[in-house]
């Protein structure tokens, strides 16, 4: 069975230089650990906000550690240190803008200044293999948001999370089969892609 492998890149210059803990790659983690059924290998970085060593950090988990998803935090508001989303398209083949467009609908339920976050998508392609780069908000709470969508008391969806769509968009770049756990995250598949 493959396994799929994720990179997880916390930016954020204080972290990075021991100011304070990172919570981004905690709460990554632990929502993944819940979120997937299938095996998954898991790829850490925390880097400052330097546009030169996030791009770097983006090549190394795609060409050498041939990620088939990074996920990072951090870096995507408007302050002049904020540079994650020039960076990822630096060094991307694609962008994918709904990933960028749904983040900010999930956010703006909660908040104004949603309209503030430049958060993208983008595909990073190399001859013989493809990764989606999705940059997430950098707090715990917001990254579960936009992951996960809104539900009512009920649980019935309100709005879908970003990573109901990532499985497909991972089978449609080469990548492996990956299955969530629906009570959490409905994997979102044409069912002529669904593996029985």
């Amino acid at each position: 069975m493959d396994i799929i492998r994720i990179g997880l890149v916390s930016i954020s210059d204080r972290a990075s230089s021991g100011i304070y803990q990172d919570e981004g790659i905690p709460a990554l983690k632990n929502w993944l650990s819940q979120a997937l059924t299938s095996p998954f290998e898991i790829k850490e970085r925390l880097i400052a906000d330097e546009i030169d060593e996030i791009s770097a950090t983006l090549i190394n988990l795609v060409d050498i550690d041939h990620c088939h998803l990074i996920l990072t935090t951090g870096g995507t508001g408007p302050s002049r240190r904020d540079v994650t989303p020039e960076a990822t398209l630096a060094i991307a083949t694609r962008e994918m803008p709904g990933f960028g467009e749904q983040m900010r609908q999930i956010s703006l339920k909660f908040v104004p200044t949603a309209i503030l976050s430049r958060q993208v998508g983008a595909l990073r392609e190399i001859v013989d293999h493809a990764c989606l780069i999705v940059n997430l908000p950098g707090q715990p709470k917001a990254i579960k948001e936009t992951l996960e969508g809104l539900k009512d008391d009920m649980g019935t969806i309100l709005i879908n999370g970003i990573f109901s769509a990532i499985p497909y968009c991972i089978d449609l770049i080469g990548g492996p089969y990956v299955e969530t756990n629906p009570s959490l995250v409905k994997a979102f598949r044409p069912k002529s892609a669904i593996k029985k």
